[in-house]
């Protein structure tokens, strides 16, 4: 009878274990860095992995889904962010504004350099550039001081919910001064560029060139798109080849 006893308060421990167990699943990011849920058919035969309280946090750790997965319509960047604990988006986290040097601002510089023509100051100092003559990257248009904007090739909150989140302050305030990821543009579409992806927008001409630039710096600073938007980029680039 004790013996029968103990084997039901063994079996019924079991139930309970198992049953917690089955609970509180995690997600597997494998050596090969892909997130397999419970649902993967890897799940059980990936043995080394590091684990994650949900796919988003996987997925945002530099993961990529397995065939058959995705995110699902609410993991926009906010709501990711939310999921690994990354703090909302802030431009003075890059920085207050753009560093200086000499003088000259970080767009000044870029405008000194970017010019067809010997740019004039506001005055002797030569700090505030008012005049020269540049040509956008996006249009081809010929383009005066007053037009122009200083765009970033990666928006810093695309970059921010994409790994930047995690660097140094130092870190992201060289990328949002960087040369690499700056350009001259016209305001107007600056605006409506905004922080969209090139996935989501694209500039009236030099397309390839932009994507393939936007992928490059992507490299560089080893960002992290969604899985959807490197595979649109690489297709992307794929079609600018062919």
């Amino acid at each position: 009878m004790q013996l029968r006893l103990c084997q039901a308060g063994t079996l019924f421990f079991g139930v309970i274990f198992s049953t917690q167990m089955f609970a509180i699943q995690v997600i597997k990011k494998s050596n090969s860095g892909i997130c397999h849920p419970p649902q993967s058919s890897w799940y059980e035969r990936t043995k080394n992995y590091a684990a994650f309280e949900s796919l988003e946090g996987c997925v945002a750790a530099g993961g990529r889904l397995t065939k058959g997965v995705s995110l699902g319509p609410s993991s926009g960047s906010e709501a990711l962010s939310k999921s690994v604990g990354i703090s909302k988006y802030k431009r003075s986290k890059f920085g207050s504004n753009w560093t200086t040097k000499n003088c000259r601002d970080t767009r000044a510089r870029l405008l000194v350099e970017m010019s067809t023509l010997p740019v004039r100051f506001a005055t002797d100092k030569g700090c505030l550039v008012t005049s020269g003559r540049w040509v956008s990257s996006w249009t081809g248009n010929v383009l005066n001081a007053g037009d122009i904007d200083i765009d970033h090739i990666i928006a810093l909150s695309w970059a921010w919910h994409r790994g930047a989140a995690t660097w140094t302050k130092d870190k992201r305030v060289e990328f949002a001064n960087d040369p690499v990821n700056l350009v001259a543009v016209e305001a107007s579409l600056n605006r409506s560029k905004s922080d969209q992806g090139p996935d989501q927008w694209l500039p009236p001409g030099g397309q390839c060139g932009y994507v393939a630039r936007f992928y490059r710096i992507v490299k560089l600073y080893r960002l992290e798109p969604r899985p959807a938007e490197n595979e649109w980029i690489r297709a992307f680039l794929n079609d600018c080849r062919s």
